[in-house]
């Protein structure tokens, strides 16, 4: 009976509902601070200087071993990507055999949030602490996504994907700015309010964590689970493989959504890896001190608002196929202007355009796929946990091409020029796919 009532909760759970779409955009807002303040902004350069305070230098001593502070960090990091990678089959099957999606991304929205409030007592020194924080926070943000993302396909239909996609991005463009703002003036008058500057910079991870757990709960109360009633036993813990397994024989059969997650891949590559180093490429190659580079995260995060509308926009009259292409094309010069600017204006002007199609080709990619998904499947989180790994994978090798460039050449110039091969790749297998034409492009068709 329990089972029945729950299902009926989902009968209410209509596609196209304002409320849930509104509910389920709300979700970015709750977890895009974390990706701003803890991964782009304020921890990392927290991180490097509270770490050099501790230990005297960037040489730490991490459970007895000693490694460089930013060499620790981006491992840290990489390994909790590969967790997700990893755990992501696993939970995803439990999720779409269970039925149970919500329930999931509670749980990781609860995780993340929990890792961010405890960077609050990270103060350098206990770096073994800081680090575990940092990957559980990670893996928090990673793993609640992906049962997030699942949810698109059941909200909307296919005409309103990358509207409401493009919304959820928005959104979480807008909020992360807000809290960051609030953060940069505690921590800026952090003497007129009587408080120590660490103190009041680890002020904003809390803020993350608390801003992020309330948040969520709008949307976790709005988008409703489908139990099946199906038991959890040892045996599901291998459903998840055995789902991806069958995500990837579907490839087979749909080859368009092959040659789209192949693009995906390599132009993620380079998306994910110049999003997360252009502040540090503006330190090293161009001299930009810690405050300016805020301010260019902050124009990253602004513009991003206007490019995702944008080319959704785009994407509604010329379909998902020309706005990537144009997305990715523009990612291809920045790469280029990128090897060959000097000066820091330039570097503003070049943030703004990194921005713009940074919107675009997050939110047009998440709407892309969704629509490519068969549409006689229930096992959305499996498609997007594919999705999610094929992402995870394309950072943890994009990252590290970089740094191997850079290590070998010693110039991170080099790095964002080599990016420009993947972005290449990407465009290539986008132009032979067959992509989903926009929603003005169909009204044209039906009218014909």
């Amino acid at each position: 009976m329990e089972i029945s009532n729950q299902k009926q909760e989902v009968g209410a759970m209509k596609k196209n509902d304002p409320k849930i779409i509104n509910a389920w955009c709300s979700y970015d807002w709750a977890n895009s601070v974390y990706n701003l303040t803890i991964t782009a902004a304020i921890f990392p350069v927290y991180y490097s200087f509270a770490t050099s305070e501790a230990f005297n230098g960037d040489i730490v001593d991490f459970f007895g071993f000693k490694i460089v502070n930013s060499v620790l960090y981006s491992y840290a990091i990489s390994f909790s990507f590969l967790i997700i990678v990893f755990l992501s089959p696993i939970l995803s099957g439990i999720a779409d055999y269970s039925g149970l999606k919500t329930r999931f991304m509670r749980f990781f929205s609860y995780l993340g949030s929990l890792g961010c409030v405890g960077l609050f007592f990270f103060t350098g020194g206990n770096i073994e602490y800081g680090i575990i924080c940092a990957i559980i926070a990670s893996v928090g943000y990673a793993g609640a996504l992906v049962f997030y993302n699942a949810f698109l396909p059941e909200i909307v239909t296919q005409d309103k994907m990358d509207g409401v996609s493009a919304k959820g991005f928005a959104m979480g463009y807008i909020g992360s700015v807000i809290l960051l703002v609030v953060s940069l003036a505690i921590i800026t008058f952090h003497e007129e309010l009587g408080l120590e500057k660490g103190f009041a910079t680890r002020l904003s991870f809390l803020q993350v964590g608390l801003w992020w757990f309330g948040f969520s709960h709008i949307a976790l109360s709005f988008l409703k689970d489908q139990p099946t009633g199906n038991k959890i036993t040892s045996k599901i813990l291998t459903k998840g493989f055995s789902e991806i397994k069958k995500v990837i024989a579907s490839l087979s059969d749909n080859p368009n959504t092959q040659k789209f997650l192949t693009s995906f891949f390599f132009y993620s590559m380079g998306v994910q890896t110049v999003m997360l180093l252009a502040p540090l490429f503006g330190e090293k190659e161009i001299g930009m001190e810690g405050e300016k580079l805020i301010a260019v995260v902050l124009i990253l995060q602004i513009v991003a608002v206007i490019g995702a509308y944008t080319f959704a926009r785009l994407s509604d009259y010329k379909g998902n196929k020309f706005a990537i292409g144009t997305s990715v094309f523009i990612w291809i010069l920045i790469c280029f202007a990128g090897y060959l600017l000097q000066e820091e204006f330039q570097f503003y002007i070049l943030a703004a355009l990194l921005g713009f199609v940074m919107g675009g080709i997050q939110a047009l990619s998440r709407s892309t796929y969704s629509k490519m998904i068969p549409k006689e499947s229930k096992d959305t989180a499996s498609f997007f946990s594919f999705y999610d790994i094929t992402e995870k994978l394309a950072i943890v090798i994009g990252t590290f091409s970089y740094g191997i460039i850079e290590q070998i050449t010693g110039s991170m110039r080099n790095s964002i020029l080599a990016m420009a091969i993947f972005f290449l790749a990407g465009f290539i297998f986008l132009m032979v796919a067959k992509l989903p034409k926009g929603k003005k492009q169909m009204l044209k068709t039906t009218q014909q």
